[in-house]
Protein backbone atom coordinates (compact mmCIF):
# COMPACT_ATOMS: atom_id res chain seq x y z
CA UNK A 1 0.00 0.00 0.00
CA UNK A 2 1.36 3.04 -1.01
CA UNK A 3 2.85 6.02 1.58
CA UNK A 4 0.21 8.82 2.11
CA UNK A 5 1.73 12.20 0.68
CA UNK A 6 2.75 14.43 3.52
CA UNK A 7 1.12 17.24 3.84
CA UNK A 8 3.45 20.44 3.26
CA UNK A 9 2.57 23.82 2.38
CA UNK A 10 5.62 25.68 1.00
CA UNK A 11 4.53 28.97 0.13
CA UNK A 12 3.61 30.64 3.46
CA UNK A 13 4.78 30.38 6.68
CA UNK A 14 3.46 27.08 8.37
CA UNK A 15 3.72 25.54 11.80
CA UNK A 16 4.34 21.30 12.07
CA UNK A 17 3.82 19.44 15.09
CA UNK A 18 6.52 16.97 14.28
CA UNK A 19 6.75 13.40 16.18
CA UNK A 20 9.05 10.83 15.72
CA UNK A 21 9.89 7.91 17.96
CA UNK A 22 12.93 5.65 18.61
CA UNK A 23 13.29 2.14 17.03
CA UNK A 24 14.74 0.85 19.76
CA UNK A 25 13.65 -0.56 22.90
CA UNK A 26 13.17 0.69 26.24
CA UNK A 27 14.75 4.26 26.42
CA UNK A 28 17.82 4.70 25.03
CA UNK A 29 17.23 8.41 25.15
CA UNK A 30 19.47 9.87 28.29
CA UNK A 31 20.55 12.72 29.85
CA UNK A 32 23.46 12.98 27.53
CA UNK A 33 21.29 11.91 24.40
CA UNK A 34 19.06 15.04 25.26
CA UNK A 35 21.42 17.26 25.72
CA UNK A 36 23.01 16.35 22.19
CA UNK A 37 19.33 16.26 20.58
CA UNK A 38 18.63 19.50 22.02
CA UNK A 39 21.89 20.94 20.77
CA UNK A 40 20.78 19.81 17.06
CA UNK A 41 17.74 21.46 17.27
CA UNK A 42 19.24 24.81 18.19
CA UNK A 43 22.00 24.53 15.45
CA UNK A 44 19.64 23.36 12.50
CA UNK A 45 17.41 25.96 13.43
CA UNK A 46 20.05 28.32 12.70
CA UNK A 47 20.95 27.10 9.35
CA UNK A 48 16.52 26.19 7.75
CA UNK A 49 14.10 28.78 7.10
CA UNK A 50 12.62 27.66 10.36
CA UNK A 51 11.40 28.91 14.33
CA UNK A 52 10.82 26.80 16.57
CA UNK A 53 8.15 26.82 18.51
CA UNK A 54 8.44 24.51 21.23
CA UNK A 55 9.97 20.97 21.49
CA UNK A 56 10.56 17.93 23.78
CA UNK A 57 12.80 14.99 24.15
CA UNK A 58 11.16 11.89 25.78
CA UNK A 59 12.90 8.80 26.48
CA UNK A 60 11.98 6.99 23.47
CA UNK A 61 10.46 10.31 21.59
CA UNK A 62 10.87 14.01 20.45
CA UNK A 63 8.15 16.48 19.64
CA UNK A 64 9.29 19.30 17.75
CA UNK A 65 6.84 22.33 16.87
CA UNK A 66 8.35 24.75 14.17
CA UNK A 67 7.72 27.30 12.00
CA UNK A 68 8.78 27.18 8.39
CA UNK A 69 9.21 29.99 6.01
CA UNK A 70 8.98 30.41 2.94
CA UNK A 71 12.24 30.59 0.93
CA UNK A 72 11.43 34.14 -0.92
CA UNK A 73 11.64 35.25 2.55
CA UNK A 74 15.55 34.76 2.41
CA UNK A 75 17.93 36.72 0.28
CA UNK A 76 20.78 34.84 -1.30
CA UNK A 77 23.39 36.57 0.89
CA UNK A 78 21.01 35.50 3.69
CA UNK A 79 20.67 31.74 2.26
CA UNK A 80 24.89 32.25 2.14
CA UNK A 81 25.48 33.86 5.09
CA UNK A 82 23.72 30.68 7.01
CA UNK A 83 25.57 28.02 5.09
CA UNK A 84 29.10 29.33 5.79
CA UNK A 85 28.56 29.78 9.83
CA UNK A 86 26.86 25.92 9.84
CA UNK A 87 29.98 24.49 7.81
CA UNK A 88 32.53 27.30 7.37
CA UNK A 89 33.62 29.78 4.99
CA UNK A 90 35.38 27.06 2.96
CA UNK A 91 31.98 25.49 2.32
CA UNK A 92 30.72 28.69 0.37
CA UNK A 93 28.57 27.34 -2.83
CA UNK A 94 28.18 29.13 -6.26
CA UNK A 95 25.53 31.07 -7.13
CA UNK A 96 24.49 27.89 -9.55
CA UNK A 97 23.29 26.10 -6.59
CA UNK A 98 21.10 28.50 -4.94
CA UNK A 99 18.38 27.25 -5.91
CA UNK A 100 19.05 23.56 -4.28
CA UNK A 101 19.67 25.04 -1.07
CA UNK A 102 16.67 27.56 -1.28
CA UNK A 103 14.48 24.51 -1.76
CA UNK A 104 16.61 22.32 1.08
CA UNK A 105 16.41 24.57 3.90
CA UNK A 106 12.86 25.52 3.81
CA UNK A 107 11.82 21.77 3.46
CA UNK A 108 10.48 20.33 6.58
CA UNK A 109 11.05 16.96 5.81
CA UNK A 110 14.66 18.08 4.73
CA UNK A 111 15.26 19.64 8.44
CA UNK A 112 13.40 16.55 10.41
CA UNK A 113 16.44 14.22 8.30
CA UNK A 114 19.13 15.89 9.08
CA UNK A 115 18.13 16.00 12.26
CA UNK A 116 17.53 11.99 12.95
CA UNK A 117 20.55 10.92 10.83
CA UNK A 118 23.16 13.32 12.55
CA UNK A 119 21.68 11.90 15.68
CA UNK A 120 21.61 8.46 14.80
CA UNK A 121 25.51 8.51 13.22
CA UNK A 122 26.44 10.12 16.32
CA UNK A 123 24.46 7.90 19.10
CA UNK A 124 25.96 5.37 17.10
CA UNK A 125 29.51 6.52 17.41
CA UNK A 126 29.34 6.72 20.86
CA UNK A 127 27.89 3.26 21.78
CA UNK A 128 30.04 1.41 19.14
CA UNK A 129 26.63 0.14 17.03
CA UNK A 130 25.11 0.22 13.71
CA UNK A 131 21.44 0.24 11.97
CA UNK A 132 18.62 2.45 12.58
CA UNK A 133 18.03 4.21 15.65
CA UNK A 134 14.60 6.04 14.44
CA UNK A 135 11.58 4.38 13.46
CA UNK A 136 11.57 5.32 9.41
CA UNK A 137 9.12 7.75 9.29
CA UNK A 138 8.10 10.93 11.44
CA UNK A 139 4.39 11.97 11.88
CA UNK A 140 3.81 15.73 11.29
CA UNK A 141 0.59 17.65 11.60
CA UNK A 142 -0.45 21.13 10.42
CA UNK A 143 -1.19 23.60 13.01
CA UNK A 144 -3.14 26.72 12.92
CA UNK A 145 -2.06 29.58 14.54
CA UNK A 146 -3.35 31.62 17.92
CA UNK A 147 -5.72 29.09 19.98
CA UNK A 148 -4.45 26.07 18.72
CA UNK A 149 -1.05 26.34 18.83
CA UNK A 150 -0.64 27.20 22.30
CA UNK A 151 -2.64 24.35 22.93
CA UNK A 152 -0.33 22.38 21.22
CA UNK A 153 2.36 23.62 22.93
CA UNK A 154 1.11 22.91 26.35
CA UNK A 155 0.69 19.65 25.07
CA UNK A 156 4.05 19.33 24.52
CA UNK A 157 4.97 21.03 27.58
CA UNK A 158 3.49 18.63 29.63
CA UNK A 159 4.61 15.64 28.30
CA UNK A 160 6.89 14.99 31.14
CA UNK A 161 4.42 15.76 33.39
CA UNK A 162 1.89 13.12 32.15
CA UNK A 163 4.45 10.55 32.24
CA UNK A 164 5.00 11.10 35.78
CA UNK A 165 8.81 12.26 35.20
CA UNK A 166 8.27 16.15 36.80
CA UNK A 167 5.77 17.53 39.16
CA UNK A 168 6.14 21.18 37.50
CA UNK A 169 6.93 21.16 33.77
CA UNK A 170 9.30 23.99 33.72
CA UNK A 171 11.71 21.07 35.91
CA UNK A 172 12.00 18.98 32.58
CA UNK A 173 15.64 20.79 30.83
CA UNK A 174 14.99 19.32 27.63
CA UNK A 175 11.56 21.30 26.42
CA UNK A 176 10.40 24.16 25.31
CA UNK A 177 9.29 25.70 29.04
CA UNK A 178 12.26 24.17 30.85
CA UNK A 179 14.63 26.09 27.71
CA UNK A 180 12.39 29.51 28.62
CA UNK A 181 12.77 29.10 32.59
CA UNK A 182 16.00 27.37 33.32
CA UNK A 183 17.77 28.86 30.49
CA UNK A 184 16.18 32.00 29.95
CA UNK A 185 16.13 31.03 26.67
CA UNK A 186 19.81 31.34 25.70
CA UNK A 187 20.73 32.97 22.19
CA UNK A 188 16.71 33.31 21.45
CA UNK A 189 16.68 29.47 20.51
CA UNK A 190 12.94 29.79 20.83
CA UNK A 191 10.23 31.50 19.45
CA UNK A 192 8.26 33.75 21.62
CA UNK A 193 5.03 33.07 19.84
CA UNK A 194 3.40 31.18 22.13
CA UNK A 195 -0.20 31.69 20.01
CA UNK A 196 -1.69 34.52 22.58
CA UNK A 197 -4.15 35.95 20.69
CA UNK A 198 -3.71 39.70 22.27
CA UNK A 199 -3.58 43.21 20.66
CA UNK A 200 -0.47 45.15 21.07
CA UNK A 201 3.14 44.53 22.20
CA UNK A 202 3.62 42.13 25.20
CA UNK A 203 7.00 42.16 27.42
CA UNK A 204 8.44 38.68 26.71
CA UNK A 205 8.20 38.03 30.28
CA UNK A 206 4.49 38.57 30.19
CA UNK A 207 4.34 36.68 27.22
CA UNK A 208 6.14 33.63 29.18
CA UNK A 209 3.67 34.54 32.31
CA UNK A 210 0.75 33.82 30.86
CA UNK A 211 2.08 31.30 28.80
CA UNK A 212 2.82 29.34 32.04
CA UNK A 213 -0.55 30.24 33.60
CA UNK A 214 -2.11 28.44 29.95
CA UNK A 215 -0.24 25.34 30.70
CA UNK A 216 -0.87 25.37 34.43
CA UNK A 217 -4.36 25.38 33.62
CA UNK A 218 -4.57 22.97 31.21
CA UNK A 219 -2.48 20.82 33.21
CA UNK A 220 -4.62 20.47 36.46
CA UNK A 221 -7.26 19.20 34.22
CA UNK A 222 -7.69 15.33 34.37
CA UNK A 223 -6.11 13.66 31.08
CA UNK A 224 -7.54 11.07 28.88
CA UNK A 225 -3.82 9.08 29.68
CA UNK A 226 -1.17 10.29 32.84
CA UNK A 227 -0.71 12.31 35.64
CA UNK A 228 -1.84 15.88 36.02
CA UNK A 229 -0.21 18.90 37.72
CA UNK A 230 -1.46 18.31 41.13
CA UNK A 231 -3.52 20.53 42.63
CA UNK A 232 -1.85 21.87 45.57
CA UNK A 233 0.88 22.89 42.83
CA UNK A 234 -1.27 24.52 40.72
CA UNK A 235 -2.82 26.89 43.53
CA UNK A 236 0.45 27.70 44.58
CA UNK A 237 1.45 29.13 40.82
CA UNK A 238 -2.06 30.86 40.90
CA UNK A 239 -1.51 32.48 44.07
CA UNK A 240 1.51 33.76 43.18
CA UNK A 241 0.31 34.65 39.81
CA UNK A 242 2.71 32.42 37.80
CA UNK A 243 5.49 34.54 38.42
CA UNK A 244 8.96 33.24 39.15
CA UNK A 245 10.72 34.29 42.36
CA UNK A 246 14.70 35.31 42.35
CA UNK A 247 15.06 32.39 45.06
CA UNK A 248 13.59 30.23 41.92
CA UNK A 249 15.13 31.72 39.19
CA UNK A 250 18.76 31.02 40.51
CA UNK A 251 17.84 27.02 41.20
CA UNK A 252 16.78 26.57 38.15
CA UNK A 253 19.89 28.17 36.66
CA UNK A 254 22.74 26.12 38.95
CA UNK A 255 22.30 23.36 36.71
CA UNK A 256 25.51 25.40 35.07
CA UNK A 257 27.37 24.24 38.21
CA UNK A 258 27.72 21.35 37.23
CA UNK A 259 26.77 20.80 33.48
CA UNK A 260 28.89 23.72 32.37
CA UNK A 261 32.75 23.03 31.53
CA UNK A 262 33.99 26.75 32.86
CA UNK A 263 31.82 28.95 34.80
CA UNK A 264 32.21 32.49 36.05
CA UNK A 265 33.00 36.17 34.96
CA UNK A 266 33.25 36.56 31.38
CA UNK A 267 36.70 37.38 31.45
CA UNK A 268 37.41 33.98 33.38
CA UNK A 269 35.82 32.32 30.98
CA UNK A 270 37.53 33.60 28.06
CA UNK A 271 41.02 32.86 29.98
CA UNK A 272 39.76 29.20 30.31
CA UNK A 273 38.81 28.52 27.40
CA UNK A 274 41.95 29.52 25.71
CA UNK A 275 44.11 27.37 28.27
CA UNK A 276 41.90 24.34 28.08
CA UNK A 277 40.64 24.47 23.89
CA UNK A 278 43.13 21.39 23.31
CA UNK A 279 41.60 19.34 26.09
CA UNK A 280 38.47 19.72 25.43
CA UNK A 281 39.14 19.34 21.65
CA UNK A 282 37.53 22.93 20.54
CA UNK A 283 39.46 24.31 16.82
CA UNK A 284 37.16 27.32 16.68
CA UNK A 285 36.63 30.14 18.98
CA UNK A 286 33.89 30.19 21.59
CA UNK A 287 32.17 33.17 23.42
CA UNK A 288 31.24 32.78 26.79
CA UNK A 289 27.33 31.89 27.51
CA UNK A 290 25.46 34.45 29.95
CA UNK A 291 23.43 33.03 32.17
CA UNK A 292 20.03 34.55 32.67
CA UNK A 293 18.98 35.21 36.15
CA UNK A 294 22.96 35.08 37.29
CA UNK A 295 24.20 38.97 36.92
CA UNK A 296 27.68 38.81 35.34
CA UNK A 297 28.01 35.02 35.46
CA UNK A 298 28.84 33.55 32.11
CA UNK A 299 29.93 29.90 30.81
CA UNK A 300 31.35 27.10 28.93
CA UNK A 301 28.91 24.82 28.03
CA UNK A 302 30.46 21.15 27.93
CA UNK A 303 28.33 20.29 24.84
CA UNK A 304 29.33 23.57 23.14
CA UNK A 305 25.35 24.43 22.54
Amino acid sequence: MPRTSRLLIPDQATVYHVMSRTALEGLPLGDAEKDYLTTLIKQLSRLYFTEVLGFCCMGNHFHLLVRMLPEDNFSDAELQQRHELFFGEEKRFSEGHIPFYRLKYASLSELIKELKQSFSRWYNRRTGRRGFFWSERFKSVIVENGETLINCLAYIDLNPVRAGIVAKPEDYRWSGLGCHVQQGNLDGFLSLDFGLNEPGQIDPAERLRRYRQYVYEVGELEASHGACIAPETAEKERRRGYTLTRKERFLYRSRYFTDSAVIGSREFVLESFQRFRTALNISKDRQPKRIAGLEGMYSLKRLGA
